[in-house]
């Protein structure tokens, strides 16, 4: 089994890229500058480096990566800072998503290719009659006015439930939304919903990094997980106060 990630020399993917060569996967990886990866990962077997900027590939060159991958995942995100929050591309994740899951249809593949996006608890699934309260909605139109970087991840999503929808043949999607990021060494317990339980504003919870990693590994790799989340957009948060595991479950 082969994954595409993107976005695999940030904080996040680079977790997901360990993960899932930890499970014997093969992974390809898009990363514009290869000598960000971590030293253990770069003369790993399983691991293909594609050195280049994903938006500069053509269609050609990005379906040929894409050939031959069962799952594609992007934790692409925004620098947080001026160049990155305000610069260009404004519209980095949905354009990347728009273009991979176009190349994902022009291979033709017998089977549908699972695509795995990394979002946030920031972004309601408008599918779902999820609670807003008053001060959030005014708080996220904020955002839209002030961050690019949200106003990205909103219509990248909405992307995948409006343009991929539910019943396309060639795309089955899952838009994975942690709340606030942390960074741990190891895998601990976390928690999935279908829906934010509190405030992604007023009450965040936290998510570390390599739990999203594990999360997204085995949406990849356990059609069981998938089957149950596919089309969706869960929401997941550590468990509290739970200790450090090899094996943190939802």
């Amino acid at each position: 089994m082969t994954t595409l990630v993107v976005g695999a020399s940030g904080a996040t993917g680079r977790l997901l890229v360990q993960q899932l060569l930890s499970r014997g996967q093969r992974v390809k990886v898009i990363v514009r500058s290869p000598q960000k990866l971590p030293e253990g990962l770069k003369n790993h077997s399983d691991l293909s480096v594609i050195s280049a900027s994903l938006l500069s590939l053509n269609d050609g060159e990005l379906a040929q990566h894409v050939e031959g991958c069962n799952a594609v995942a992007s934790c692409l995100g925004h620098n947080m800072n001026l160049k990155g929050i305000y610069g260009h591309p404004r519209r980095l994740v949905t354009d990347a998503t728009r273009r991979l899951c176009d190349a994902i249809k022009a291979n033709n593949s017998e089977q549908p290719t699972k695509f795995v996006l990394m979002n946030t608890t920031g972004n309601s699934n408008r599918d779902l009659d999820e609670f807003v309260s008053l001060g959030q909605k005014c708080a996220i139109g904020l955002l839209r006015l002030l961050l690019p970087p949200h106003v990205d991840n909103e219509k990248a999503a909405d992307y995948l439930r409006l343009e991929i929808g539910h019943t396309d043949s060639a795309v089955h999607w899952v838009a994975v939304r942690p709340d606030s990021l942390a960074d741990e060494t190891e895998v601990t317990g976390y928690e999935v919903h279908r829906s934010p339980i509190r405030s992604a504003i007023f009450n965040a919870g936290v998510t570390s990094r390599i739990n999203v990693g594990h999360f997204m590994a085995t949406l990849i790799t356990e059609d069981d997980t998938w089957n149950v989340w596919k089309g969706q957009m869960p929401v997941i948060y550590n468990k509290p106060n739970s200790s450090s595991s090899t094996g943190g479950h939802p």
